[in-house]
């Protein structure tokens, strides 16, 4: 009889443990599930996004699109307005520098050299 309620013990655990397996599966199944339904709701939640940043940027880029050009045209005049200042400003000091440059060419002051010893000097140390 003891072996009787032992087999009975027995079976009653491994029925227990069946039934727990089958609560954990279907736990499991249920957490596969629910992460599927997340991705699932959230790449809906990207492509929306995505959609209305697509949006937002051709209706930025449509509302700024006349701006470059004539910021182009701008900065192309201010360059060419500048550059004939330049060349205003270049041929008003031409003669001046070339005169000057002509001067320091031309003129010699005969000096010596930092490095260089006086004649007496380098013959005593000989």
């Amino acid at each position: 009889m003891a072996a009787q309620a032992s087999s009975a013990g027995i079976q009653t655990l491994l029925e227990a443990e069946k039934e727990a397996s089958k609560i954990v599966q279907k736990a499991r199944m249920y957490r596969v599930e629910r992460l599927k339904e997340a991705r699932k709701e959230a790449e809906k939640d990207i492509a929306a996004l995505k959609q209305q940043k697509v949006l937002e940027y051709t209706k930025f880029e449509k509302e700024y699109a006349g701006h470059s050009e004539s910021s182009t045209v701008k900065v192309d005049q201010e360059t060419e307005a500048k550059l004939e200042q330049t060349k205003t400003d270049f041929a008003k000091g031409r003669d001046e520098v070339v005169a000057m440059l002509m001067r320091a060419v031309t003129t010699v002051k005969p000096t010596l050299h930092v490095n260089a010893r006086p004649a007496g000097v380098a013959a005593a140390r000989e």
